[in-house]
Formats: C-alpha cells, structure tokens, sequence
C-alpha cells in the first residue's frame, strides 16, 4: 500500500469530496467518499497511523483551486495529495449557459491543473488525480461528451507527471450496466452512499489497498 506510516492524506476538490464536511472535529472529514477511505485505512492499516484531510469546497473549480492552493495544500505539507475537480467547470456551461464569467473552458482547466501539478509534485510522496464524471450512461449525451474530455485531460496530465490517474467515470460506467443513474446520483453528478463507496474502492484500488489484510487483524 502506497501511503506509508504516519503520511498525511489530503483531499482537495469540490462538494463531492466536501460532502456536508464541517470544522466540527466530529464531522471534519464529511460523509462521503473521503470518509469512507479514511474509515478502511484505519481498519486496515491501524500500524500505519495515516492522517486523511478533507479540503473539500462546494461549488469549486480548478480556478478556486488555484485561489485557495497555498493555504489548503502547501500549508498542510501533505505527504500525498489526491485531486478530484472538474464537475463544476463543466456542469457551469450547462446549467448557466449565459453566465460565461463562471465557465472554465478545457484549456484554462488543463493548464491551471497542470501548473498546480507540476509545481507540487516535488513537494509530496505523490499525487493521485481522479477524473471527473456524470453519471450517464448514454455516452452522446452533450454534457457526458464534455466530461469525458475533461477526464482525458486529467489522464494526460497524470502521465506527464508521474502521477497516479483513477478513472472514477469508468468506475460508473461499470455500475451502470447495472443501475440507473438516478440509483447513483439523483442529478447525475452528487453520489448517493453507493456512490461514493465507488469513489473509495476505485481510489483505494490505485493506492494497492489490500482488501484482505483485516482478515489477519481478527482471531477467530
């Protein structure tokens, strides 16, 4: 498993990794995916001590990342960093077509996510970037097409970084053969529990998470 004793996990992304977080040490990692990976590292690693933080921002795109990038990640010293980001920056240009002051368009997204990258990753262990997603299943819908572009940026990004890519969309184009949208997210972008444990496995699968190892934690 990549993430090694007393590291500190940073989350970084929009509502969906913000997820009802609060500054509530009770209620501090939200109740979504980065809840659900903080929950299994500490059942299946406790030796290892990991800290997870969640940096979460409802309503986030890359550039309020770039905003808020040296007090939420380089202050914090994160040993490794997870991204998830890009919903909004296209979710913007569908929902508000008008209002283009708030659109991030795929070049200002690649190179904004690009630059946050590059200039971080020689500052941690590593970087996980996770695509973004829509929950469709009809991959000509405009605002899926749109996304899944995105998504090939951050993949690219990931390769010319040494960084690990989680594909999440694949990971809810698998589930789709078998659920309806609706099932996973009632607006297709904001996952519902099982939603959001197929965040957590996908990224604990890119991390070499050993599903087995608690089996060797119990005596029976």
């Amino acid at each position: 498993m990549k993430i090694g004793r007393g590291h500190k996990l940073l989350f970084i992304g929009d509502s969906i990794t913000e997820c009802n977080r609060t500054k509530d040490k009770d209620n501090e990692l939200g109740a979504g995916y980065v809840s659900y990976v903080n929950a299994l590292l500490q059942v299946n690693y406790p030796e290892r001590g990991i800290r997870v933080i969640n940096k979460g921002v409802s309503g986030n795109t890359v550039r309020d990342l770039k905003g808020r990038w040296q007090e939420d990640v380089m202050h914090e010293r994160p040993n490794w960093l997870s991204i998830l980001i890009g919903m909004n920056d296209v979710w913007r240009q569908y929902d508000t077509p008008f209002m283009k002051e708030e659109h991030v368009y795929l070049d200002e997204y690649e190179e904004t996510l690009r630059t946050l990258v590059t200039e971080t990753r020689h500052s941690v262990e590593g970087i996980i970037l996770m695509s973004p997603f829509y929950i469709e299943s009809n991959k000509l819908d405009a605002m899926r097409c749109t996304m899944d572009q995105y998504g090939s940026v951050v993949k690219k990004i990931a390769k010319e970084t040494n960084s690990l890519f989680v594909d999440i969309q694949e990971a809810f184009d698998r589930l789709l053969k078998f659920f309806y949208p609706a099932a996973l997210a009632w607006d297709r972008i904001h996952p519902s529990a099982p939603g959001h444990m197929v965040i957590a496995q996908a990224f604990l699968d890119a991390i070499n998470f050993d599903w087995k190892k608690n089996c060797d934690n119990f005596v029976y």
